[in-house]
């Protein structure tokens, strides 16, 4: 109940909660009840994921991994090959799967369990492209790239994070008032139409030739099959639009599509 593990961004983010912490009072003195503490030197996160996820770990692990044993976003103590583990119930990728945490010096033995595991499977080590591919497929943004202090939650898609019924929260006077139906702007899913031209991001994208925003992230969307970006754009700029992306002097043809794009309904990371 009193401790709590948080995947940060940066240094800003560390910077932001020791000086939170700081900032504590006591019946009016320094705080003694919080710490902060960074752990990513000795810690080290697996990601496993995909249909056969539980197949693979039930067979180098005795904990209870199912949807009973762990709900979607819970986390628990578990053993995998003898290696004690964190692991949270949370898929950046859109699949079931679990990130699983240990120290530094447990991380090459639970990397070679798993994989061993995983050979009768079909297990593969995925790399930082099809992590940003399957992401994006599922709608998920990322910090720094689709989302930065310039944006609000409900420009971002991400007004449903947002409970505004509590008593009180940091940035909660500046939300007050804001939805996304009165955003002047908000964040487009786009497939480009001819299925094979890739953007990388940063290009201005243009609605009824006029340029009105600029890609943020960009990836082939292979289970989908289509080229995926992401935009802010005015949010008068509607599912189901035309707009045009300039790629080096191009203009290539897209269409504003309702996201997630995949498993809308979230049954496979909940299953």
């Amino acid at each position: 109940e009193d401790t709590f593990q948080l995947g940060a961004n940066g240094n800003i983010d560390t910077a932001y909660f020791d000086r939170a912490a700081r900032h504590q009072t006591n019946n009016g003195g320094p705080a003694d009840w919080v710490q902060v503490r960074d752990t990513t030197g000795g810690t080290c996160c697996i990601g496993l994921w995909g249909p056969l996820a539980r197949d693979v770990v039930a067979t180098v692990s005795n904990d209870d991994f199912t949807n009973d044993g762990l709900k979607y976003f819970r986390s628990k103590q578990v053993v995998i090959g003898g290696v004690p583990v964190t692991a949270m119930r949370l898929s950046y990728v859109g699949e079931l799967g679990w990130e699983l945490y240990t120290s530094a010096e447990n991380g090459q033995r639970l990397w070679d369990t798993l994989f061993k595991a995983g050979q009768p499977f079909g297990i593969i080590a995925a790399g930082r492209a099809a992590f940003s591919s399957l992401r994006l497929e599922k709608g998920y943004r990322s910090w720094g790239t689709d989302m930065t202090t310039e944006h609000d939650p409900y420009e971002a898609g991400l007004g449903f994070a947002v409970k505004m019924a509590k008593d009180n929260f940091v940035g909660k006077a500046a939300l007050e008032g804001r939805t996304e139906e009165n955003s002047a702007r908000r964040l487009r899913c786009l497939t480009i139409n001819d299925g094979r031209s890739i953007v990388l991001g940063k290009e201005p994208v243009f609605y009824k030739n006029q340029p009105l925003g600029y890609i943020t992230s960009a990836a082939y969307g292979y289970t989908i099959q289509k080229p995926i970006a992401y935009a802010y754009l005015p949010s008068t700029v509607n599912i189901g639009d035309a707009v045009e992306i300039e790629y080096f002097g191009r203009r290539i043809p897209a269409t504003i599509t309702q996201d997630p794009l995949y498993d809308p309904t979230m049954t496979r990371l909940r299953g």
